[in-house]
């Protein structure tokens, strides 16, 4: 797998310049094979699905097989994908800077520094997980119409003073740089192969959310059924998120465990489990406005709509205490090692956590809340509904 640039063959490093001129077969886009000079190699365009593609690869298996791609192969690149059907030790990959190392050069950024993204086929709202003051954020597009959607979310947020760079054909003769105001950028007309960057700055009274657990509760669309933002972030802790798990949200309300769940950092995924339509849809809208579209709505009702779902690292029980069966065939999916964490505000969902800690263990805490509101001249202290819940780690 050789990642080339804009500077084709004549910026290959030998040793990869020989990995494309042995090649039996020549995979890669039609703009990467026009790079290569016409010879006995076989040449197979990338097709959509992909997996078109990657199956006429394992069909050439024990064939000198070269794959062109951008940059740097492994980063939001096809490598990726590859090394999740071929063994590593079957493969040769040698990479070019990627399209972030190039437009970091260019503005004199540590790369570091940078949130980085890609719009390639994902939703635009991922980015509003990344808007804080001063952040940088280096963003692969989708297309030529990504710098005008982008500068749209940007304004309709109150983030339109950010500056806007757009970089195309980094590295090679034809490299062009445009950069301008979000809320200023109009109909600028950029090429289909770009990359983004983004210096922010928002306009006074421009909100940036934190990625700590425990945000304020009126982010969140709701009817009443909010876990409130301090039993929320006690909940998250207790959940403990660690990166590349998996979170079973049941009873998910408006969502807000699994969202805050996946905005705490990168690499985790979350499958909300809600019986109301309504509510599911809500769900989906708290995850687009928060910044998470990727979370994972599961119309139903537990236990049975756990059927089929990829298996937890962890599972919040918020809602459907009450059901038959829940919390056992829930404590039966948690894995060794992971957790599982449930909140009641009801004397009988109590009842049914006092009788499963007294059979498996776990650690019970009561959390309640008060908070100060104002009554006329004074302050007078409102106190949440009381919650316990129960925290249980599976040693064995």
């Amino acid at each position: 797998m050789i990642g080339i640039g804009e500077d084709g063959v004549a910026g290959l490093a030998p040793a990869a310049r020989t990995l494309v001129e042995t090649a039996e077969v020549l995979v890669g886009g039609a703009r990467h094979l026009a790079m290569v000079a016409e010879g006995d190699a076989e040449r197979i365009v990338w097709e959509r699905p992909l997996v078109r593609t990657i199956d006429a690869i394992e069909a050439r298996r024990g064939r000198r097989v070269t794959v062109l791609a951008s940059g740097d192969p492994m980063w939001y690149g096809i490598g990726a994908t590859l090394t999740l059907r071929f063994p590593r030790e079957e493969m040769t990959i040698l990479p070019q800077p990627s399209a972030f190392s190039l437009a970091a050069a260019r503005l004199g950024w540590p790369l570091a520094d940078c949130a980085t993204i890609t719009l390639h086929g994902r939703p635009l709202d991922i980015l509003r997980l990344h808007l804080a003051p001063r952040r940088r954020i280096l963003i692969l597009s989708e297309d030529r119409g990504t710098p005008g959607a982008v500068a749209e979310l940007l304004t309709g947020l109150g983030w339109g003073p950010s500056r806007l760079t757009v970089l195309a054909y980094l590295g090679g003769n034809r490299e062009v740089v445009i950069a301008e105001e979000a809320q200023s950028w109009g109909d600028r007309q950029v090429p289909d192969l770009n990359t983004i960057a983004i210096a922010c700055h928002g306009e006074p009274g421009a909100r940036a959310l934190p990625l700590l657990a425990g945000l304020p509760d009126e982010v969140f669309e709701h009817d009443g059924q909010l876990t409130k933002r301090e039993v929320r972030a006690a909940t998250l802790a207790a959940l403990a998120p660690l990166p590349g798990e998996t979170l079973w949200d049941i009873g998910a309300g408006c969502g807000s465990i699994a969202i805050e769940w996946l905005r705490i950092g990168e690499g985790r995924s979350a499958i909300a489990v809600e019986q109301d339509p309504s509510r599911a849809a809500m769900i989906a809208r708290n995850a687009a406005s928060l910044g998470v579209p990727a979370l994972r709505i599961v119309l139903g009702a537990a236990p049975d709509a756990l059927e089929g779902l990829p298996p937890p690292n962890a599972i919040f029980v918020g809602g459907g205490i009450s059901e038959t069966g829940l919390l056992p065939q829930a404590w039966a999916r948690v894995p060794l090692g992971g957790r599982l964490v449930a909140n009641v505000v009801t004397a009988e969902g109590e009842a049914r956590l006092l009788d499963w800690h007294a059979r498996h263990g776990g650690v019970l805490t009561r959390i309640a809340v008060s908070r100060a509101e104002p009554r006329g001249l004074h302050h007078l202290w409102r106190s949440l509904a009381t919650v316990t819940q129960l925290a249980a780690v599976k040693a064995s």
